[in-house]
């Protein structure tokens, strides 16, 4: 489908959807995303890596040493691999990132955007940029008050305006935690990527869970990001058109690190911690990393640095992480 239609599609979904005309912006990025046969995240097509027609590139993507790096920090935080499943949520199209680490782990399972994962007794949760990649609420300080805002979708074009109302008890009671700021500040809170955490974690597996992403606390956005987080990316272009071209583009906002680690925390999980990805490896896979560097291979070398270095995708991505058991 070319990407005028699929995005008038989407618009004409939102349309049966629309309360006086209004929806609110998760429940329109939700649809970008995932809405069947139309969202971004629904196509098969490949949109990970550095060749023609992808959009973007993430550190698990620059080969087999993420997987490495991977299993050699899993090893220091849970001891025998063996005895844990690796279960990867989120997995792109064609990615094999852990492959050949497989054999180390009891067993490999992968599950896609949007399938239900199945957690054996001991496993280990792995997701790379999952997080991000879920519907978020957008709040504006209008009046000294946090309003939520929506698109109105029955018009010629989209235009954003605040709701009457919060759209869900969720969002009413995040937009009343949040603390005063100054007027006109937006912030962007993906709320369904806790609600879905909490899904994840609500079985009675024990093991850890790895959680890699890009995000910032509630009180850096109020610091630093007047226009919120939220964003598009196509053909590795940044862009702030998430309005345009529905289902042709990536529609994402930074994780919230403190509303995400709680849901850690209240599924039981202990020793839970945040660390940018450079600190992560060197803490939990120095070892591996220094096997990689001892090897003399200077393409290895070269991607352990764009992995590790802050310049690189050492400080772009945090991991989350955490035992339970």
């Amino acid at each position: 489908m070319e990407p005028a239609a699929r995005h008038d599609a989407i618009v004409a979904l939102l349309r049966r959807d629309a309360r006086d005309g209004l929806v609110s912006f998760a429940r329109l990025v939700e649809a970008a995303l995932y809405a069947p046969g139309l969202g971004y995240y629904s196509s098969n097509c490949v949109r990970v890596g550095k060749a023609a027609g992808t959009d973007f590139t993430t550190a698990a993507a620059l080969g087999p040493m993420f997987g490495q790096l991977i299993a050699g920090a899993v090893r220091s935080l849970v001891g025998d691999l063996k005895a844990h499943a690796l279960v990867e949520v989120g997995a792109e199209p064609g990615q094999t990132h852990y492959v050949g680490v497989a054999s180390q782990f009891a067993e490999l399972r992968t599950f896609r955007f949007g399938s239900t994962p199945e957690f054996p007794a001991r496993s280990i949760l792995v997701a790379n940029e999952l997080l991000d990649a879920q519907p978020f609420h957008r709040f504006l300080l209008q009046g000294g008050v946090w309003r939520e805002l929506g698109v109105r979708v029955d018009g010629v074009g989209l235009t954003v305006e605040p709701l009457g109302d919060y759209s869900s008890s969720l969002a009413a009671e995040f937009a009343r935690s949040l603390p005063l700021s100054e007027e006109g500040w937006i912030i962007d809170a993906p709320l369904a990527a806790e609600e879905l955490l909490a899904k994840l974690l609500s079985g009675s597996w024990s093991g850890a869970v790895i959680l890699l992403d890009y995000g910032k606390t509630i009180a850096q956005c109020l610091e630093s990001s007047p226009a919120g987080t939220a964003r598009a990316y196509r053909s590795h272009e940044l862009s702030g058109a998430i309005l345009e071209g529905l289902g042709s583009q990536d529609l994402t906002c930074h994780v919230l690190w403190d509303r995400i680690e709680p849901v850690l925390v209240a599924a039981g999980f202990r020793n839970v911690r945040l660390d940018r990805q450079e600190a992560f490896f060197v803490k939990y896979a120095g070892a591996e990393m220094e096997r990689i560097a001892r090897t003399g291979d200077q393409e290895a070398t070269g991607r352990l640095r764009a992995l590790t270095h802050p310049a690189h995708f050492g400080a772009k991505f945090q991991f989350l992480h955490g035992i339970r058991g």
